[in-house]
């Protein structure tokens, strides 16, 4: 076999090579958006249900100001959700937020002596998670984001509304958790001791699949 000869054959040997290599890592590289166990792992199936409590150690906050230490700290909160889709990454798997619940919570706001209750309204809610980015939730049928807040007083107990026009949240698959970061909620109704708006913070995680067994953590992919 002459050089020429030669050549052209490790040439072709060489791009066989390459193509399986190309074709093995789109393989493992492909699955959904959403899966259970491991990244490109089992996909979340339409109509699993999705669903987190706060992540060990922390605390969902309502704060009066973004970043700010006065307002409202809830030591439990957790939410349901359920897939509706869930295409191939990179792409967009849509939800529906069912329950969304905080208790046992706390006030340092000035003239409050307690918090009666939390209740967030007109679930159930529209939600995205797009590849590599973030999940946003949106108003559903029911109307929009919505929030009663029924704090004690010395003068009796106090009714604030508020409103959200969406939420953002950023997904993590080193602890499978999302984050919310001071999300604005503003005065739909109340009294003027009802603070004008309220900041929403909380790390919700891990979040698991208990649709399936042994209800998995999900990634998002």
């Amino acid at each position: 076999m002459d050089k020429r000869a030669l050549s052209a054959a490790l040439g072709a040997a060489v791009a066989a090579v390459l193509a399986v290599t190309a074709s093995a890592s789109a393989t493992a590289s492909a699955g959904e958006v959403l899966t259970t166990g491991s990244a490109g792992g089992a996909a979340v199936a339409p109509g699993d249900v999705l669903s987190a409590s706060l992540a060990s150690g922390t605390k969902a906050k309502i704060s009066t100001t973004a970043g700010g230490s006065t307002g409202i700290t809830c030591n439990t909160s957790a939410f349901t959700a359920t897939a509706n889709t869930n295409p191939a990454a990179p792409g967009t798997a849509t939800e529906t937020v069912t329950a969304h619940t905080l208790s046992s919570c706390t006030t340092n706001i000035v003239g409050a002596t307690g918090v009666q209750s939390i209740t967030v309204n007109n679930l159930p809610f529209a939600a995205s998670v797009t590849s590599g980015g973030s999940l946003t939730v949106s108003a559903g049928v029911a109307g929009p984001i919505q929030t009663t807040l029924k704090i004690n007083t010395i003068l009796g107990v106090t009714t604030c509304v508020y409103r959200a026009g969406s939420l953002t949240a950023t997904p993590s698959n080193a602890d499978n958790s999302l984050t919310f970061t001071d999300q604005l909620f503003s005065k739909y109704s109340g009294p003027g001791t009802c603070p004008g708006s309220g900041y929403f913070s909380a790390k919700y995680g891990p979040v698991l699949d208990t649709s399936q067994a042994g209800s998995p953590v999900v990634f998002v992919n």
